[in-house]
């Protein structure tokens, strides 16, 4: 398999090791140090699954040792040793600094004091299930074991030497939490990047479909103007119940020709809808006589095809492995799920299948050219270079969708960044309108967007298939995943450059404020994005959900800004948010700026025409909005790709817009449209717009309704070269206005279901003049009324501490 060569740097430096006949310490980071002990003193230099790189510039440390103990010192931890046996009274790591009361000492044996990682799977996990270790913990130390982790070699792979060992990773930050997931990185390899269209929405159904049928599905999305980016084909494309068939139908690599005539022109016809193509396998059963490929592959590996006996699925094998990944190469998909659901274990100790498959079909699929990517389960810590994990089949209730915000924001502890989960549930579970609307919201703001759903007639994600009013928020929403592709993108790039997952605990930024850790289901979501998951029922009387959130201080100190409602909230505080069906609670700090598509979005998510650029003013921003050109679609030159970067920046002294495109790979036969929409800022001052220096018209709008819902202010640019520089000046200084109270409380209590008194009540109270809103708040609450209904009033009234308009 030296084909399949990866790069890895695993020896380290002399200099960063102390060892003794049975004990080696590896200083790799300031804060993160190898524990290794072999009885037999042969200690491993060869990568793992999880540490493929150690070759670093030595920290400084210091050395104390004597004839029974060693004692290493960085600026970050102090190391004490026995040169014993490691045992928990003869091996600790402690912390240095103020990080917990008492001090955070790790002792050998303490693998569960992380902040946690991630899971395995989902698979019937209905509501939160038992997460694996993540590097970072709120009492400064963490570990990682590395005993019995799998080894590359040489291009192939390999078990540990027999023997009793051990091989230990801790990590010693503190509440430096950002400098230990760097350290993650920098060992166990970057998090690549996912190619652009995988950031929109993917389609999955567990459902015996006919070409036909599928074709007429991708058909009807388009219809309904619901964008699509990647088609996925379950089991039931390879044959299943066929009487040649022996053995359970899951494994499979030949074509239903029944369901799929022409399996090539059924993916010529899927290439031409701009979808890219992913079929699944479970693998375990391997390759048996009625397969297409059986004789081949037979001949390939040297296997005895006299009694037509299967060929097993063997991952220790080299033979097998190379005609395996040539047998699904060959097939002409675009990427593989790849469903192994069988364990760890193999026929060499140490070796797990689903480490073998993840990294080879990654490698193979590097092979294609571009940016690969497959779909498959988390294997353990180092799993991140192998995107986009398949979290499982999660039961429908609203518990599991409750406990999904947290589980994905959790696994970027242990650097794993790109799940895809079953939204909207996979099987069991009941019928829910609601909870299936706010787990599509929720899908959006996930890493990736991808419907699935079990075999049964009931439980199909097609947002038509709902309600009216589930229907159009679901495929509002889910419009609005294929306009984020601009700003998801640079993050997906950013996030491998940088060291920084889509999605975020809270803590990451505010290790020190215990808000950030009561919040486990809100995240950061990007670099200019809150997020606060609605994953309880809403309320009878209000038609509102809710959840209570924290909104941390933000960058310049000021304020958040709903970007689809468009109300101001001061920073630093909890509050419950509420919010109807078709709303969902996506706040960003003043000073942020989020890249849009801005015309009719469609099938592929490639680089957009138009871009509707998000301004939230109030401070400075700055956004380096990053594209590849290969992505720029039929207006590209043929062969045209490179990186280009345009500058998006708002200067709030000078209120000026500009925009400022990389030259390096501009094309300057592509045309784009910018428009400018700055939000909760429904000004009409006088613009002036110059591209390439030059004056140009430019018109100006008041929109309360479009695109984003909230209240703004629009600037379109007319089209020019991609490349263009452009800048708006704005006549005068804007700042973030509150909504207008009585609109918006007027279309508050209009759609609630209560006593036209106490509606009555309520209004003479929140509108009376010249009455502070905290004292409105306290009489608010002497009413004779439900919090539920109450609440969003509240929220309202108490939002933005400076005076409503």
């Amino acid at each position: 398999m030296e084909d399949y060569d990866f790069p890895t740097d695993p020896i380290a430096r002399k200099d960063a090791i102390v060892e003794g006949e049975q004990y080696r310490f590896t200083i790799l980071k300031d804060g993160l140090v190898r524990c290794e002990w072999a009885e037999d003193g042969q200690f491993e230099d060869r990568a793992s699954t999880f540490a493929i790189n150690r070759s670093f510039d030595c920290p400084q440390y210091r050395l104390a040792e004597t004839d029974d103990t060693i004692d290493i010192t960085t600026d970050r931890f102090q190391l004490t040793y026995d040169k014993k046996r490691f045992s928990a009274s003869g091996l600790t790591v402690n912390v240095l600094g103020k990080v917990v009361q008492w001090g955070g000492r790790w002792r050998y044996g303490d693998y569960s004091s992380s902040l946690g990682g991630t899971a395995r799977t989902l698979d019937n996990v209905d509501g939160r299930c038992e997460l694996g270790p993540g590097v970072i913990s709120r009492v400064g130390f963490s570990a990682i074991d590395d005993h019995d982790t799998m080894l590359f070699d040489n291009g192939w792979v390999s078990g540990r030497k027999d023997g009793g060992r051990e091989d230990i990773y801790v990590f010693a930050f503190g509440h430096d939490y950002k400098a230990a997931i760097n350290a993650y990185y920098e060992v166990s390899g970057k998090q690549p990047i996912v190619p652009r269209w995988a950031l929109g929405n993917w389609w999955s159904r567990y459902y015996p479909y006919s070409a036909d049928e599928y074709l007429a599905l991708m058909d009807k999305f388009k219809e309904k103007k619901v964008p699509l980016s990647v088609a996925v084909l379950d089991m039931d494309w390879h044959l299943v119940d066929d009487p040649n068939v022996a053995h359970s139908g899951w494994t499979g690599y030949t074509w239903n020709k029944k369901l799929f005539p022409e399996p090539q022109a059924f993916l010529d016809e899927l290439h031409k809808r701009n979808l890219k193509v992913c079929p699944n396998d479970h693998p375990a059963e391997g390759v048996w006589s009625h397969e297409a490929a059986y004789e081949e592959m037979a001949k390939e590996i040297g296997h005895d095809t006299t009694n037509k006996a299967p060929i097993q699925f063997d991952a220790t094998s080299p033979k097998f492995m190379k005609a395996y990944l040539k047998m699904f190469s060959n097939l002409g998909m675009d990427f593989n799920w790849v469903d192994w659901q069988q364990g760890p274990h193999s026929r060499v100790p140490g070796v797990d299948p689903l480490w073998v498959l993840n990294h080879f079909h990654f490698l193979e699929n590097a092979r294609k050219g571009g940016k690969p990517m497959i779909f498959s389960r988390y294997g353990g810590p180092g799993s991140h270079r192998y995107p986009v994990g398949f979290s499982g089949d999660t039961i429908v209730t609203w518990n599991s969708l409750h406990f999904q915000p947290e589980f994905t924001a959790t696994a970027s502890n242990i650097g794993y960044g790109w799940w895809s989960h079953d939204i909207g549930g996979h099987m069991e579970g009941f019928r829910d309108d609601e909870m299936a609307t706010r787990w599509i919201q929720l899908g959006v703001f996930s890493p990736i967007m991808r419907l699935h759903s079990v075999i049964s007639k009931w439980t199909s994600k097609e947002p038509w298939e709902y309600t009216k009013e589930a229907e159009e928020a679901m495929s509002s929403i889910l419009c609005f995943r294929h306009r984020m592709i601009p700003y998801l993108y640079t993050m997906d790039v950013l996030g491998s450059r940088k060291n920084r997952p889509l999605v975020q605990p809270l803590y990451w930024e505010f290790p020190d404020r215990s808000e950030a850790y009561d919040y486990p289901n809100e995240f950061y979501f990007g670099t200019q994005l809150l997020i606060a998951p609605i994953t309880s029922p809403r309320n009878p009387a209000t038609g509102f959900g809710s959840v209570k959130a924290w909104l941390p201080p933000t960058p310049a100190g000021k304020r958040w800004i709903d970007i689809f409602t468009g109300t101001v909230y001061d920073s630093d505080r909890t509050i419950s948010l509420f919010r109807p069906l078709n709303q969902y609670p996506v706040l960003a700090p003043e000073g942020s700026i989020i890249p849009l598509e801005g015309g009719q979005v469609s099938n592929g998510g490639r680089n957009p025409d138009t871009v509707e650029v998000l301004v939230i003013i109030g401070a400075d921003a700055r956004f380096d909005m990053i594209e590849d050109a290969e992505d720029d679609g039929e207006q590209a030159e043929k062969g045209t790709s490179g990186e280009r970067v345009t500058t998006l920046a708002w200067d709030q002294m000078n209120s000026t817009f500009t925009i400022s495109p990389s030259k390096e790979a501009g094309d300057s036969s592509v045309k784009r449209t910018w428009i400018l929409r700055f939000i909760s800022a429904w000004f009409e001052p006088e613009a002036k717009a110059n591209v390439e220096g030059k004056p140009v018209k430019s018109g100006i709008a008041i929109d309360r309704v479009k695109s984003s819902g909230a209240p703004s202010t629009v600037i379109p640019i007319r089209p020019g070269p991609i490349n263009s520089e452009v800048t708006v000046h704005l006549s005068r200084v804007p700042e973030p206005k509150a909504l207008n109270f009585k609109d918006n409380l007027h279309v508050i209590l209009k759609r609630y279901q209560v006593a036209f008194k106490l509606k009555d009540q309520v209004w003479d109270i929140a509108t009376a003049d010249g009455i502070p809103p905290s004292i409105k708040a306290s009489q608010l609450l002497e009413l004779d009324a439900d919090k539920a209904v109450l609440g969003p009033i509240l929220e309202l009234l108490l939002a933005d501490s400076r005076d409503s308009v």
